[in-house]
Order: structure tokens, then C-alpha cells, then sequence
């Protein structure tokens, strides 16, 4: 580590980090389930994008599986956070299954965007990363009338019809800045373009990158937990080397930091993506600790206070599940006991 005096050595811990309402909410939905029905509780996808919450999922008796296809006939299947086209409905009332819809309230808002654009007979850009499930199941409520654009160098490629009528939709878990020069490059070819009646980016996406963004300017490295196939992770390792930071880098757990990052770093900045449960933070503050970092200062960008409550096919009358064992490390199948967050959107 050189000879750098510890004493010199902080952390900055991003305030919001992790959790979100609309993840907290999509994994209490299948502790419940599993609580309520019994393993085995399919899942269609990763429930969210975290390897550690699907295993430990998993250990319980959650089965993850890619498409409805894959589940028994009348089994139980959770949809993930993420979303789901209408055709996975269908298919699922087809093969009689018992579907539990765990999309997040945010992701559902830019669907019935998407449905009710389209029925006032807009073309749709939708601003998001091909193959991302979100993206597949906005596309799937209007297949004809979405057109996907990836960034703002897209813009160029969009081909639409002389004096269409143009909206713009994006996935939840951009990047705040990128969205707006691509929205920005967008109207400039399309002047006529029309702006959803509310931003896309969910709050909890806007906070994480406000927070990541004030630490990174004080900070030599910025660690973002979170998995790879996280696009809100992702985007904060992004933000934070647009913010300032020297460098960033992604780790899904603390065994992937390299000691060889912190060899010059004075001060590393810490934060972690929406799907990331809080004890893998931990693991990194204490393995951050054992290489000298052991002063933590959080700095808080946002109040957050935001809670969703289970989808409606779990909630129960009070007093129904008198003599149930909650599920493990929650408060039992109430309101979603969510993240401190806001709703600012």
C-alpha cells in the first residue's frame, strides 16, 4: 500500500445506495409467495438483477426460469421487477398457471405510456439497451408502433414517416445525463417530439447517480456493488467517471476488489446499484477496512422515503395470517417495507 499514512485513508459512502422500493418490493414478493404456497415458486428471469439475491432465492426454493414455457401447469410464477410483454400473460393464462406480477409501479407507468401513445397513433422512440428486459417488455405492449434508439448517436438512424406524430419513452435505469442529450439530439431531427407526462428514470436511478456524482468529485476510485447484467449499476460506474472520479469500477461482491486499486487511492468512494442488498456493501466497507480504509463518511445527496406495497395477489385482510412465520428477515407479507426513499420522479 506504500507509504501513504493510514490516517489519510477514508471511504465516502453514497446515501441513497442499494435497495430500491420497486426491487425490495419484487424480492419480498417471492419470500412471500414462497411463505404462502410452498417451494417450489417459479420466477420468470432473474427476479432482479443480483447473483447473490437469485442464490439465496434459490436456497429457499424460488426456481428461475427463462420463459413461462418452462413451468409446470398450474404452478405458481413470480414475474420479475423488470416486466413483462403481454404475450407472457398470455401464455401463462394459457398454460393455467397462478402468475404473481412483482413488475415494479415505475416500469408498469412506462408501459401504459407506451399503450396509450400508441392508441392516439404516435410513433414511439424508446430510449433504452437492446435486450434489456425492460426494453423487451415495453416494445411488447406496441411492437408496431416502438422504435428503439440506444444513445444519442442513434438519433441519426431513426427513419420515421414525413409529419408522424413523435413521443419519447426510455427505460428506467439510464443514465439521467445521457438520456437528456439523446432526448436532445432526438428533437432536433424531430421538433415535434412529445415528452412522456412524467420522466421515465425512476427516482430511485436519479438518486443513486446525485449521490455517486457528489462522491466521485472527492474521490481517487469509486466502487460500484452491483452485477454486471445491472443496468442502473452499470450507469453509476459510468456517472461516477463522468463526475470526476479517477477511476470506477463494478464488483459484484468484496472478493472482486483488487488490491492493486487502492495502492495510490487516498479516498475510494462506495455505493452500490438498485438490486443490491446491503450486507454485500458491508463485505466491501470491511474488506476496505483490512487495506487501511477504515473511516467511513456517508454522504447523503437525497431523503429518500418511498415504499410499494406487494402486488395485490398477496395481500391478505388483517389478521389472515395470524400463526404464519414471516419470511425470513422481513416484516411479515405487509405494505413493502421499501427503502427510505422519495418519489421525486
Amino acid at each position: 500500500m506504500g507509504d501513504m499514512p493510514v490516517t489519510t485513508r477514508r471511504v465516502l459512502l453514497a446515501k441513497p445506495r442499494g435497495y430500491c422500493a420497486g426491487v425490495d418490493r419484487a424480492v419480498q414478493t417471492v419470500e412471500v409467495a414462497l411463505e404462502r404456497y410452498g417451494p417450489p415458486v417459479y420466477v420468470r428471469k432473474q427476479i432482479v438483477h443480483n447473483k447473490h439475491v437469485v442464490a439465496s432465492l434459490e436456497e429457499r426454493g424460488a426456481v428461475f426460469v427463462e420463459e413461462v414455457g418452462e413451468v409446470p401447469a398450474g404452478a405458481v410464477v413470480v414475474y420479475s421487477a423488470h416486466g413483462v410483454a403481454p404475450e407472457v400473460r398470455a401464455d401463462a393464462t394459457e398454460r393455467g398457471l397462478h402468475a404473481i406480477d412483482a413488475t415494479c409501479p415505475l416500469v408498469t407507468k412506462v408501459h401504459n405510456e407506451a399503450r396509450r401513445f400508441a392508441a392516439q397513433g404516435y410513433d414511439i422512440l424508446l430510449i433504452g439497451h437492446h435486450g434489456h428486459e425492460a426494453v423487451a417488455g415495453t416494445t411488447g405492449e406496441a411492437p408496431g408502433s416502438i422504435h428503439l434508439v440506444e444513445g444519442p448517436e442513434a438519433s441519426d438512424s431513426v427513419r420515421l414517416a414525413e409529419g408522424a406524430r413523435i413521443a419519447w419513452l426510455s427505460q428506467t435505469t439510464l443514465s439521467v445525463d445521457e438520456t437528456s442529450q439523446t432526448v436532445a439530439a432526438l428533437r432536433e431531427r424531430f421538433p415535434q417530439l412529445m415528452d412522456p407526462p412524467s420522466d421515465d428514470i425512476c427516482y430511485a436511478t436519479q438518486n443513486r447517480q446525485a449521490a455517486v456524482k457528489q462522491i466521485a468529485k472527492d474521490a481517487d476510485l469509486v466502487i460500484v456493488v452491483g452485477s454486471p447484467n445491472s443496468s442502473n449499476s452499470v450507469r453509476l460506474v459510468e456517472v461516477a467517471r463522468d463526475a470526476g472520479a479517477a477511476a470506477a469500477y463494478l464488483v459484484d461482491d468484496a472478493a472482486a476488489i483488487e488490491p492493486g486499486w487502492l495502492r495510490e487511492a487516498a479516498t475510494v468512494g462506495v455505493t452500490s446499484g438498485a438490486s443490491v442488498p446491503e450486507e454485500l456493501v458491508s463485505g466491501v466497507l470491511g474488506q476496505l477496512a483490512e487495506y487501511g480504509f477504515g473511516t467511513v463518511e456517508e454522504v447523503e445527496a437525497v431523503d429518500e422515503q418511498m415504499v410499494f406495497q406487494l402486488p395485490h395477489e398477496l395481500r391478505r385482510p388483517a389478521g389472515a395470517a395470524a400463526g404464519r412465520k414471516a419470511p425470513r428477515g422481513r416484516g411479515g407479507d405487509h405494505d413493502a417495507q421499501g427503502p427510505r426513499g422519495s418519489d421525486a420522479q
